[in-house]
C-alpha cells in the first residue's frame, strides 16, 4: 500500500507538532496531504514512540540498581481546549478547579537527579492527585518503600500510605517538624523542576488540541529524549523473566519491586 507522503516527510509533521505546537492544517498543507491524513500520521508516530516508554516496573528495578536514595511523586496538569464531557453531578469532567482550567491530570514518577522517570495514564481534571496516584502509582511504591526506598510527595498526599513521605501541615509546628518540612522540600525540588522540563521542552504540552484521552500516550512519547541524560539510551530490558502486569517478590532492596508495571 503506498503512502501519501515519506516517513521523513511524517517525521518533520510530528516533530514540528511537538516542537512548535503547529496546528494539523498548517502541517498537512507544508506536507502537502489532506488533513485527516496528517491527523493520522500524528497518532500513529505518538503510539509509536510512546510504546518506548518504560513500565512503572522497569523504572523503579533501575532505581534499585543504580542505588538512588528516594523517588519523587508529583502531579501535573496537562492543559487541553474544552471538550462536552460530564462527570457524576453533571460536572464538567475535564475541569480542574484547582488549577482553574480544563486538562488532564498525570502522576510524574522523579529520580534523585531531577529527570521525568515514568508518566501514569491521564485522568480528567476533576479527579484530585491523591486519587490517581491511588489508582496508577501507590500500589507500586509500597513494595519498594518497604524494601528501603521511599517515595517524597508534597502536602496533597497525606494519608497515602507507608513509605510515603509527606510534609506536617499547620502553621505552629515545633522546629524539629519544620526541619523536617524544609528537608523534604530541599529534596524534592527537583520534582518541580522533573514537572517544568516536558512542557519547556515541547510546547505542545502546555494545550492539547487532540482528545484529551490522548495525553497518556502523548506524555509517554514526550519523555522519551530524557531516556538518554547520562549517555545513550537506558535499555529497559527485565532482568527476572517476569511479563507485564506480573508482581514479583520483594525482600530486599536490591530485589525487583515488580518485573513489570503498569505502563
Amino acid at each position: 500500500m503506498q503512502r501519501a507522503a515519506t516517513a521523513r516527510t511524517q517525521a518533520l509533521l510530528v516533530l514540528r507538532w511537538f516542537k512548535d505546537a503547529t496546528k494539523l492544517r498548517i502541517l498537512a498543507l507544508d506536507a502537502g496531504i489532506s488533513i485527516a491524513t496528517a491527523y493520522r500520521y500524528l497518532h500513529e508516530a505518538i503510539d509509536v514512540i510512546a510504546q518506548k516508554a518504560p513500565t512503572l516496573g522497569q523504572v523503579l528495578e533501575h532505581a534499585n540498581a543504580q542505588d538512588w536514595p528516594f523517588l519523587c511523586l508529583d502531579g501535573t496538569l496537562i492543559p487541553a481546549t474544552k471538550i462536552a464531557a460530564h462527570g457524576a453531578g453533571a460536572a464538567d469532567l475535564w475541569w480542574s478547579g484547582k488549577h482553574a482550567q480544563h486538562g488532564g491530570n498525570l502522576q510524574v514518577l522523579t529520580g534523585p537527579a531531577g529527570y521525568p522517570e515514568w508518566v501514569s495514564p491521564v485522568e480528567p481534571g476533576t479527579v484530585n492527585d491523591i486519587v490517581t496516584a491511588r489508582t496508577h502509582v501507590l500500589p507500586w511504591l509500597y513494595p519498594a518503600a518497604a524494601a528501603g526506598l521511599p517515595t517524597l510527595t508534597d502536602k496533597g498526599y497525606e494519608g497515602a500510605g507507608i513509605g510515603i513521605i509527606v510534609p506536617f501541615k499547620g502553621t505552629t509546628l515545633n522546629a524539629d517538624a519544620v526541619s523536617r518540612n524544609a528537608a523534604i522540600n530541599a529534596l524534592r525540588a527537583p520534582a518541580e523542576r522533573a514537572n517544568a522540563l516536558p512542557k519547556a521542552t515541547w510546547p505542545v504540552l502546555r494545550r492539547i488540541t487532540l482528545d484529551p484521552w490522548r495525553i497518556t500516550a502523548i506524555d509517554a512519547a514526550a519523555l522519551d529524549p530524557f531516556q538518554y541524560v547520562g549517555g545513550g539510551r537506558r535499555q529497559w530490558s527485565c532482568r527476572h523473566g517476569g511479563r507485564p502486569g506480573r508482581r514479583s517478590g520483594l525482600r530486599s532492596r536490591r530485589a525487583a519491586p515488580r518485573c513489570c508495571g503498569p505502563r
